[in-house]
């Protein structure tokens, strides 16, 4: 820490000083990163490659708005688990540092880009929910896939414009202010402003399932009291309150997994981290990855569309396995046959 508070001033932008920003001092906590990361991240791209896989491979999911929305979620943290993973590990484990700093706040820059489209997909996804149980009988005029998709292409934008800003020049090197001490080149206002930017998201996602919940006990009790009589009503209410509990677990994760690294974030701007903490920084970072892991699992456990569809991709597979089975067989006898005749 002695040499990286010299290089605070003159050189702070010097690539000699990213080296300071690789905390990862002993084998063993890089192989863990290492381990963390390729775990995570490898399980995370399968998993949402094959939510994609099931919305789009069925035009009864992939018209609804609802599966728009968590297909984008599903094609953020694809992108966040690539982007993340190399960057992260080759910074991290392998202590690359032989690339310029438009190259690293342009990696940076996807980082942020993912989390914050993944972030905002959560948002559409909450305010879809939000609409179909207040107003649920104009939910299918207010909420269309051309609005769907239009809505889906200003958040992708906005979250790249956010992100970008670095890179265009808010940065401490361009505006020789104070760098940030858990990222190379980021100005610390720039952080402030980003973490405020997600704050805004986590609260707007929160009052949204906050009445989302609500309303999903008051049709709890509705179908208690009039079982016998809402008939086919009862089974739309009983999916809203499936999908409402549904997004409910993908929030509570969500927080859990981003509270520790909004703190040390907030705290980096108003104190100096110890190096300790800026471990702790880095293990917890890996809990982004987790959230994304974690998030088909609920999918394919909650949403009965995606699950029966899920069976639907096993049993052909097994089908497929047993006929690629049996076929060498035939074919090793049809072969010794035409061999001995």
């Amino acid at each position: 820490m002695d040499i990286c508070k010299a290089h605070e001033n003159a050189s702070k932008c010097s690539m000699n000083t990213m080296k300071c920003f690789m905390v990862l001092s002993t084998q063993t906590q890089k192989i863990s990163i290492a381990t963390l990361c390729g775990l995570f991240g490898t399980l995370c791209i399968f998993e949402n490659s094959l939510v994609l896989y099931l919305i789009f491979s069925s035009p009864g999911t992939r018209r609804k708005p609802s599966y728009i929305f968590i297909s984008s979620l599903a094609l953020a943290d694809i992108l966040a688990s690539i982007i993340f993973v190399c960057s992260f590990v080759n910074f991290h484990v392998f202590n690359e540092i032989d690339f310029s700093k438009e190259t690293f706040l342009l990696q940076l820059g996807g980082v942020n880009t993912s989390f914050s489209a993944s972030l905002s997909s959560l948002l559409l996804t909450a305010l879809d929910r939000y609409i179909s149980i207040s107003r649920p009988s104009e939910y299918k005029l207010l909420m269309t896939r051309k609005r769907a998709w239009i809505a889906l292409v200003v958040l992708w934008v906005t979250c790249a414009t956010i992100a970008s800003l670095p890179l265009l020049g808010w940065n401490c090197c361009t505006l020789n202010s104070t760098c940030s001490e858990l990222f190379p080149f980021v100005d610390d206002n720039y952080l402030s402003t980003w973490i405020c930017f997600i704050m805004v998201l986590l609260v707007c996602i929160i009052y949204a399932y906050t009445h989302v919940l609500w309303r999903a006990h008051q049709h709890v009790a509705y179908m208690e009291k009039y079982q016998e009589q809402v008939g086919k009503q009862n089974t739309r209410m009983r999916m809203d309150v499936m999908l409402a509990k549904t997004l409910v677990m993908v929030l509570t994760v969500l927080v859990l997994c981003w509270s520790p690294i909004l703190v040390l974030m907030i705290y980096s701007i108003f104190a100096r981290l110890s190096n300790h903490l800026r471990k702790v920084f880095a293990f917890c970072s890996t809990l982004c990855l987790l959230n994304s892991m974690v998030n088909p699992i609920i999918y394919a456990l909650r949403s009965k569309e995606l699950y029966s569809s899920l069976r639907m991709v096993f049993s052909r597979f097994r089908r497929q396995l047993k006929a690629s089975e049996e076929n060498p067989e035939v074919e090793s006898t049809h072969k010794s046959s035409m061999i001995e005749t």
